[in-house]
């Protein structure tokens, strides 16, 4: 079940996606992660022209953690941080996920990077984890991202001028 991607003909009917999206994220409200939620629901992250908006962004960096625990260090568990370049250059946006379940990652050509953010959409998984899905594009669609997690932090880093 998705929404809001390119995939799902975002790009010729947005509106009827985002209205869909909308009664799904109302519908599963009380078993959706709060904070992937409030973002989900919030007037900024999906509007292009509020600065906080990933979409055109470029990665920056993408690091994943193995935390481990246990008098042997057995007791492992996953975390990333995802660190973009908004599409302003003018902050960075950092995303975090406390603990990871699962991701793929693809990229159909990586010769020029990732290239730009262009949709997401968050969605709960049949295990009731958080699912993002991220689309990158240049001129092409270069790749996806689907990380299955706890939740969704995000952060916005001022970039001192230069």
């Amino acid at each position: 079940m998705v929404f809001i991607l390119a995939a799902d003909g975002r790009d010729e009917d947005g509106n009827f996606s985002f209205q869909n999206y909308e009664e799904y994220l109302e519908r599963v409200r009380n078993t959706f992660p709060i904070s992937a939620y409030k973002i989900a629901t919030s007037d900024w992250y999906y509007n292009f022209n509020d600065r906080r908006c990933p979409h055109d962004s470029w990665l920056e960096s993408f690091k994943l953690h193995e935390l481990s625990t246990g008098r042997r260090s057995e007791v492992r568990r996953l975390s990333l941080n995802i660190r973009l370049l908004s599409a302003h250059h003018d902050q960075y946006i950092e995303l975090r996920y406390p603990r990871v379940f699962s991701y793929k990652l693809s990229i159909v050509d990586g010769e020029r990077g990732q290239r730009d953010w262009r949709y997401d959409e968050l969605r709960l998984s049949d295990r009731g984890h958080l699912i993002h899905e991220i689309e990158w594009s240049g001129l092409d669609a270069t790749g996806s991202w689907l990380i299955e997690a706890s939740d969704l932090e995000i952060e916005w880093i001022p970039i001192a001028s230069k």
